[in-house]
């Protein structure tokens, strides 16, 4: 066992280059803006989407999961990682992009790995547990990535997934963050069956924001109306104000506490979902 954990990433052909951040000796392209991280990383520490989700994922994941190391797969700047390594999860990262990498070490995740899963040669059950979240939606062929993890995981592993909910809702911001598509808990759950999984709990997650959603994304899509993407509007949006803030932070303590007792929401704007890899 390497002082990693699950595997040795010099022994994977992986360079170590300062500060400190392994890299792949290539790596492959990905669906997602250049300015992506850096664009996240502006709001995510005040945000309240990025906050209650880390939250519900670390629940779900202490519940399902605990004490086992988790592969963070296209795990960005960090912010899951550093969120359940708070919690007592040990995270070991994998970001393809340089910018995203960066930031995850600055904010203290021990083990990063600038590449993509197809980049790394894992031995196959690799890891107890990995998590792909808000990753999905930008992979093109998302049976074949997810056939991919069910390889690297050994038997038995949890695979916990975040996507974005309801194909309906999708809108031209999809399209420019790069996804291909929104799910339902149920096209979620006959993915992972069809990539070897067993579904064990899947939910929404943010039911407040469906109606506001629509009305801001995707109506005005219908007439040809694009937002812009400057960090104005996305701090509109993840720091409301004082009194919507409030609003909002009580209608998701109480989602929170659902799914705290053991049960879903039926609707909302992301769907997240564990699996068992048989």
């Amino acid at each position: 066992m390497s002082p990693h954990g699950a595997f040795d990433p010099a022994a994977l052909g992986l360079e170590l280059r300062p500060p400190g951040i392994w890299f792949a000796r290539s790596r492959v392209a990905v669906s997602y803006p250049d300015d992506g991280n850096a664009a996240c990383r502006q709001v995510e520490d005040r945000s309240f989407w990025f906050r209650h989700r880390n939250r519900c994922i670390a629940q779900l994941v202490h519940r399902f999961a605990p004490g086992k190391t988790l592969l963070d797969i296209g795990g960005g700047n960090g912010f899951v990682a550093r969120g359940l390594v708070e919690s007592g999860i040990g995270c070991v990262l994998l970001e393809p992009g340089v910018d995203g990498a960066l930031a995850a070490h600055e904010r203290g995740v021990s083990t990063v790995i600038c590449a993509g899963l197809e980049d790394v040669p894992f031995a196959p059950a690799s890891f107890g547990s990995a998590g792909m979240f808000d990753v999905l939606e930008h992979i093109e062929d998302d049976l074949a990535a997810l056939r991919g993890v069910h390889r690297l995981l050994e038997p038995g592993a949890h695979f916990f997934v975040s996507v974005p909910a309801w194909q309906a809702l999708f809108s031209p911001e999809d399209e420019d963050a790069g996804h291909f598509r929104r799910y339902s808990p149920s096209s979620l759950r006959s993915t992972l069956r069809q990539a070897g999984f067993e579904p064990l709990f899947s939910t929404c997650l943010f039911a407040p924001l469906p109606l506001p959603v629509l009305a801001s994304r995707v109506i005005p899509g219908w007439f040809g109306q694009r937002r812009s993407r400057d960090l104005s509007q996305a701090e509109a949006e993840h720091v409301p104000g004082p009194v919507a803030a409030r609003l909002i932070d009580l209608m998701l303590n109480a989602e929170f506490r659902w799914l705290a007792a053991g049960r879903s929401m039926p609707f909302g704007t992301s769907c997240c979902a564990v699996a068992l890899r048989n």
